[in-house]
């Protein structure tokens, strides 16, 4: 831009709306205008775009908020454990794309990837890896080769490179792609990710990361070792990509409502199916019936419940010393060894005392997944599915909706795997965090097993395996 930005104000750049699904002029669509005119420089309005693109709602004014961020992002490991953990450090990490003459431009390059596992939830966000225009589907894999044939036909990937079995990641990582999106039962995530890791490719991968104490550790490997090849790791988490989350929590940290003293974390969901056992596990592979199995799942807690755990950690910046609590089995006609009804309290170092409650039985309650802090002078809420909001005893409270934090928040990781890859930032910092909240929620499923107090130390010590029969299985 010859005028470095100054130039004629009725230039306005066009951007599908992710609500109306119409391609509208940007300063139409927000509440103040994004004309380009409006800004000091090309980089600013930059900025501000990409944000935008992103995150696909308005936060705030935007800029002052990415700085901070891009500020937090440099914070090391220890810094992280004493309570600086980087406020959605993904989607705002470091410099943005070029700004384009048109914001619905294509990608500058599609990046080939694979994906393995291809049930309901790996075929659901391969559709939007494919909507993202950034990537192009190579290979694919499932245990079913049905499952990979139906994703395979939905992404156009040749019937050459649809594998099954167990061994079926194997043939996705040595394909040729570039970069692999992990969607299967969880107790696989650490093999798989050390595998594509170590082959040089990019990770995208679900959480929870693992079901134990040494999955855990090898995926914290992986990282290493994807950081040191210099390739991307990243764990889909969604809760800390919600612009008005991320507000809540900066404001947190900023000590508004003073010192965290307790913190609520509650989980109503994640209800699976429990069919009888067979003479394999293979029924337990289809379906996400996995989730009653702890070795496949690691349980609801793990599964479902880390959502919450997660954005504790995240506002936070550490993990739990110890828990202590309990947990029963109370569905009908029970099979897999999972509990479906926990309890526990959280304590940690220099933190207020964290209460986490579950319930993963089909009684109808309107599904929950939600963090409350309280601190010394107000208390603040992140959500997942209704209004984030921070009050203060005296003043006007902040209140702001989490919008279609399902899929949205995939849409932001995915938009952000693509970005760090294309600008060669390998920096991973979702892995961190990622196996401090999976080890978090392993503490807590193990003390309310044992009816009594576990502390980390002792868990990472045990270091206990869960062993998985994988007899009778399709290799």
């Amino acid at each position: 831009m010859a005028d470095g930005g100054r130039g004629d104000k009725s230039r306005h750049y066009s951007l599908t709306c992710p609500r109306c699904v119409r391609g509208t002029p940007v300063c139409h669509w927000l509440c103040q205008c994004f004309d380009i005119g409006h800004w000091q420089s090309q980089w600013h309005a930059a900025r501000r775009l990409r944000l935008i693109i992103l995150y696909g709602e308005t936060v705030m004014s935007g800029d002052s908020l990415l700085r901070r961020n891009i500020q937090q992002s440099a914070h090391s490991r220890r810094q992280f454990l004493g309570g600086a953990l980087t406020a959605a450090a993904v989607p705002l990490l470091g410099t943005p794309v070029g700004l384009a003459a048109d914001a619905t431009a294509a990608p500058r390059r599609k990046i080939k990837l694979g994906l393995v596992g291809c049930g309901k939830r790996g075929s659901w966000i391969a559709n939007f890896f494919k909507e993202h225009g950034g990537y192009e589907f190579h290979a694919v894999a499932d245990y079913f080769q049905d499952r990979a044939d139906a994703c395979g036909n939905a992404q156009d990937v040749d019937k050459s490179r649809r594998f099954s079995g167990l061994s079926g990641y194997k043939k996705v990582i040595d394909s040729g792609v570039e970069a692999v999106v992990l969607k299967t039962p969880p107790c696989f995530f650490p093999e798989h990710a050390r595998a594509a890791a170590e082959a040089g490719l990019h990770v995208y991968v679900a959480k929870p990361v693992a079901v134990d104490v040494p999955g855990c550790l090898a995926i914290e490997a992986a990282g290493k070792t994807a950081t040191r090849k210099q390739r991307v790791f990243l764990v889909d988490y969604q809760m800390p990509t919600a612009p008005a989350n991320i507000q809540v929590a900066e404001r947190i940290r900023k000590g508004e409502i003073g010192k965290p003293a307790k913190v609520v974390t509650s989980n109503i969901g994640g209800y699976h199916a429990d069919p009888p056992r067979t003479a394999t596990i293979e029924p337990q592979l289809r379906g996400g019936t996995w989730g009653n199995y702890v070795a496949l799942g690691g349980g609801s807690i793990c599964y479902f419940d880390i959502h919450a755990i997660d954005a504790t950690l995240w506002v936070l910046g550490q993990r739990p010393v110890a828990a202590i609590g309990e947990s029963r089995i109370c569905r009908r006609d029970p099979h897999g060894d999972d509990s479906d009804v926990h309890a526990m309290i959280f304590d940690y170092a220099d933190g207020p005392l964290h209460s986490h409650d579950g319930l993963a039985l089909p009684t109808g309650a309107t599904g929950e997944i939600s963090t409350t802090i309280y601190g010394q002078i107000g208390y603040a809420v992140l959500e997942y599915f209704r209004k984030a909001s921070l009050h203060v005893r005296g003043q006007k409270p902040f209140v702001a909706q989490v919008v279609d934090l399902y899929p949205n928040g995939a849409k932001r990781n995915i938009a952000a795997f693509h970005a760090d890859i294309l600008a060669g930032r390998f920096e991973n910092p979702t892995v961190r965090r990622a196996v401090d909240g999976c080890l978090t929620c392993i503490l807590g499923r193990e003390a309310a097993l044992r009816n009594g107090r576990l502390t980390m130390e002792e868990l990472l010590k045990e270091n206990r395996r869960l062993e998985l029969d994988l007899t009778g299985l399709k290799v």
